[in-house]
């Protein structure tokens, strides 16, 4: 029987590439996407969509008020989403974007359920390259969390260790653009904008990591974006 894994899914570019790297290397997989109270829905549905192409059978989606924390662009729609960045930015400095404490809520939980599932391995497509500056998407954060699952579970505890794997953590956009395309995930099918219109608006920090990625690794970005140069608008 193949070994499990918790993988979690956002929707976006990142998370699909992860997803698609656990299922090549054999794992089963528990998807886990979380309804936070984040600004839109769209991310939670093109989550649904890539289980469904990728046939994720156990496919999780889990409410957790992180709106009532406060604190972010993501979750207060009274602060506004940083537009037209310069890349060279980004990086610098923590983006109102940043949601307070929001990865070790959302490992916390899969923590729990890999333990409860007897799941080997919780999966996040954690990316410390070319990033807005979160600091719960560096190396060094999720080295600690790794002794939180050693130290903080009767697993942990007993020798059974519940592995935190974060397979995109030092790859550019451009090399997890190149990954994704060789395990052919659906870009079309994701969504990586902060906000949720009909279309992507390419000049929030994320629109523009990713179309960053597209152009370094010689692709077009199939989705729909209301700048229709599909490049990063400060490069």
């Amino acid at each position: 029987m193949a070994q499990t894994a918790v993988v979690l899914l956002s929707g976006g570019m990142d998370s699909a590439t992860a997803l698609a790297m656990t299922i090549k290397e054999g794992f089963g997989v528990i998807g886990l996407t979380f309804d936070y109270g984040q600004r839109h829905r769209k991310e939670i549905e093109a989550a649904k969509r890539l289980a469904k192409h990728f046939r994720v059978a156990d496919h999780r989606i889990v409410s957790i008020d992180l709106i009532t924390i406060g604190g972010s662009a993501l979750t207060d729609r009274r602060i506004p989403v940083p537009e037209r960045r310069r890349l060279s930015e980004m990086g610098v400095g923590i983006p109102t974007t940043y949601v307070p404490a929001r990865n070790t809520i959302l490992l916390s939980y899969a923590l729990g359920l890999a333990e409860a599932t007897g799941a080997k391995a919780i999966v996040i497509a954690a990316n410390a390259v070319d990033f807005s500056g979160y600091v719960d998407c560096r190396p060094e954060y999720y080295a600690a969390f790794r002794e939180v699952a050693r130290l903080g579970t009767k697993r942990g505890v007993e020798g059974d260790i519940i592995e935190i794997r974060t397979p995109l953590i030092r790859m550019s956009k451009a090399e997890i653009v190149r990954k994704g395309e060789e395990l052919r995930v659906p870009w079309e099918l994701t969504w990586s904008c902060y906000h949720g219109r009909s279309k992507a608006c390419g000049v929030c920090d994320s629109c523009q990591l990713r179309l960053k990625g597209f152009r370094e690794a010689g692709l077009l970005d199939p989705l729909p974006y209301a700048s229709p140069s599909r490049r990063p608008a400060n490069p």
